[in-house]
């Protein structure tokens, strides 16, 4: 395994696979932030204490497995080219903070991509684990047995009345954030999102976009996470979290039934004008991209289109980012060469599906 696989497959192979409620919420993930009790925390670390950080798990944990996560890559970001840290963020497989840590920072990255160990980030250690769909028990599940498979040979600070403690008080205590990954266009179209947000926020939960804190939601893709860490244990940030996402998974098949049964032509209308928009177009710019897969998308979703697979839409819209077009053309291209370039893979992607 090398680092260029990870470059050139737009869709995880983790992604693939079928899920529970996986028309709504795309995928599921549990981040741990962890620190080692005998080093200095890496917001105020020199560089000789990080890069110690970074060589030890260089030295521990590249190629080695942990259960059914093989053959971890180490990775250095300083390594790296800019396009080359673009496309691991537009993956997820690290954050767009580590992404600007050149010095001292590295992750670790399962051959599956279901797991990323972020080195050196605002933390010493990122664990991030990902499932398809609505599954975040069974990802709290398994980051538990990877953290304790980490801590076998790291001590982690940790104080007994106020948890795990992190570089940002946010996160001491569990030091834990779950979230979902949710495409929920029905909702955004009849305007109740806008509504439910407020509400989300009051419950201890934050609604941002598909990058995380910082980013916009594109696409109708929102990402639904947990904001408390302290006074909680885990088990019960992801029961409170699953329950929101439960609602919101009802509310949003509601709101697909009832634009169905009042307006069908129209949103039949919308999503096949979408569709040619995809098809044909030879300029087609990020945020139209994202907004004309969205509607595919949902028409792929409702049985109204029926040739093209929900993995063909995870794949596009990861490889429409401009991380990727600049990697597939192998050259630095302006917004206008993304552009071209852009509609030249839908077309081409499409072309593949029919």
């Amino acid at each position: 395994m090398t680092l260029q696989r990870f470059m050139d497959d737009a869709i995880s192979p983790w992604m693939r696979e079928d899920a529970q409620d996986s028309d709504i919420v795309i995928s599921s993930r549990i981040r741990l932030a962890r620190n080692f009790a005998d080093a200095v925390f890496p917001v105020i670390a020199d560089s000789s204490e990080l890069e110690k950080i970074r060589e030890f798990f260089q030295k521990e944990y590249a190629h080695q497995s942990f259960e059914t996560y093989d053959d971890f890559e180490f990775v250095s970001i300083r390594d790296l080219t800019a396009v080359e840290k673009l496309v691991l963020v537009e993956k997820h497989l690290i954050s767009p903070l580590l992404a600007r840590k050149p010095e001292s920072a590295a992750a670790l990255i399962s051959q599956n991509e279901q797991v990323s160990i972020m080195v050196n980030e605002e933390d010493h250690i990122r664990i991030q684990l990902y499932y398809p769909g609505f599954q975040l028990t069974k990802a709290l599940e398994k980051a538990f047995a990877l953290d304790d498979w980490l801590e076998e040979k790291i001590n982690y600070a940790y104080d007994e009345k106020r948890g795990y403690l992190t570089a940002c008080p946010t996160n001491v205590g569990t030091g834990m954030r779950a979230s979902v990954m949710m495409h929920l266009p029905a909702l955004a179209m009849t305007k109740q999102m806008n509504q439910m947000i407020p509400a989300i926020n009051q419950l201890g939960l934050v609604v941002r976009g598909i990058y995380g804190e910082g980013s916009e939601s594109i696409g109708n893709l929102f990402q639904i996470s947990n904001q408390i860490t302290l006074g909680k244990s885990e088990g019960d940030i992801v029961a409170d979290l699953q329950g929101v996402v439960k609602q919101l998974i009802e509310h949003e098949h509601n709101a697909r039934k009832y634009i169905l049964k009042q307006s069908r032509e129209n949103l039949e209308d919308r999503i096949f004008r979408s569709y040619g928009i995809l098809k044909y177009s030879r300029i087609m710019e990020s945020k139209e991209a994202a907004r004309c897969l969205s509607n595919v998308r949902l028409g792929v979703d409702l049985n109204i289109i029926d040739t093209v697979s929900r993995n063909a839409m995870n794949e596009l819209t990861v490889l429409i980012q401009p991380g990727f077009l600049q990697h597939y053309a192998k050259n630095t291209l302006s917004p206008k060469e993304r552009d071209i370039l852009r509609a030249s893979l839908i077309r081409k992607r499409l072309g593949e599906e029919d």
